[in-house]
């Protein structure tokens, strides 16, 4: 007896947003106002450094001694400082080295930091062994101490600043990525992948690191504005950016003690901008760390 052809039923599919984690992160940064905050502070310090040139009222180099510590007017906004240079304008250009150390630190120090926690996590033995004793050496030091003694050892110039800063931040890094690179690899899917023959590169670049990149991102946006602290701070005493650089820790540095009352404003402003900058930086990195964390989500 014949039968009828069976007709194959159609296979039901269900579509998947595919950027739909990227969505609910977009949404959960929505419900953080002070992160939004945060944001838009520093997209104005990113524009305010990228057009420094064509919004600057001044030349930042150019001194004039007919305007000695000339008081903020109609010629200079925020005054001028002891050589005559339009306060404004330095500081609108000192915001390009604040952000290129900030960066270049958290990306470098951050970097290498991320890369030697994962493999000492993960590989543990005898490297994770050495490894973090050299770890707990070097944060017995005070991380500004440690930046001034590379600097007293290299000299001075924005490159050696970046490097003295970078150093600190990569047991730091190391420390926080490592710890999540553990619990990683103790999981069920990083044995079973173990079991079916996936090489430890493999199971490195699929599982370990992904799952990393949280921790990771939180510790790289939480050191930017320790960053742009320690460049200001090696500037205030000396060691960091020189003269004639526009730098907000060399200007507070040449006119903290001498001018502080003669002339507040030699103090004032470029004080407020490094605070302006520091606070955008913690504020988007505590809203970063809320987002990534689940702990911190609620469940949502």
């Amino acid at each position: 007896m014949a039968t009828a052809p069976r007709t194959q039923a159609p296979a039901i599919t269900t579509s998947v947003p595919r950027y739909r984690n990227l969505r609910q992160m977009l949404m959960r940064f929505r419900r953080r106002p002070l992160g939004i905050l945060g944001l838009i502070m520093l997209l104005t310090v990113f524009f305010i450094a990228a057009f420094a040139n064509v919004i600057s009222p001044a030349d930042p180099f150019k001194f004039s001694a007919a305007d000695y510590l000339a008081p903020p007017s109609a010629d200079h906004i925020w005054g001028a400082d002891r050589y005559g240079r339009d306060l404004m304008s330095r500081i609108f250009h000192g915001a390009r080295i604040s952000l290129a150390v900030g960066f270049t630190v958290a990306l470098i120090g951050g970097g290498i930091g991320g890369m030697l926690g994962i493999i000492s996590g993960y590989m543990k033995g005898k490297f994770d062994l050495v490894f973090q004793r050299f770890v707990d050496i070097t944060l017995a030091f005070p991380s500004l101490i440690l930046a001034m003694a590379i600097v007293a050892a290299l000299g001075f110039g924005v490159e050696k600043a970046i490097f003295a800063i970078a150093i600190p931040l990569i047991p730091r890094a190391s420390r926080v990525v490592r710890s999540a690179a553990l619990g990683v690899s103790a999981q069920p899917y990083v044995e079973a992948a173990r079991v079916i023959g996936a090489g430890n590169v493999r199971i490195v670049l699929l599982h370990v690191v992904p799952n990393c990149m949280a921790p990771w991102l939180i510790i790289l946006t939480a050191e930017l504005g320790s960053a742009i602290i320690a460049e200001a701070s090696l500037s205030f005493l000396g060691l960091g950016i020189q003269e004639p650089n526009p730098s907000w820790g060399l200007m507070l540095s040449g006119s903290a003690a001498q001018y502080a009352e003669l002339a507040p404003w030699l103090v004032i402003f470029p004080g407020l901008a490094l605070s302006f900058t520091v606070f955008a930086f913690n504020v988007l990195g505590d809203a970063v760390r809320d987002i990534l964390d689940p702990r911190l989500r609620g469940g949502r």
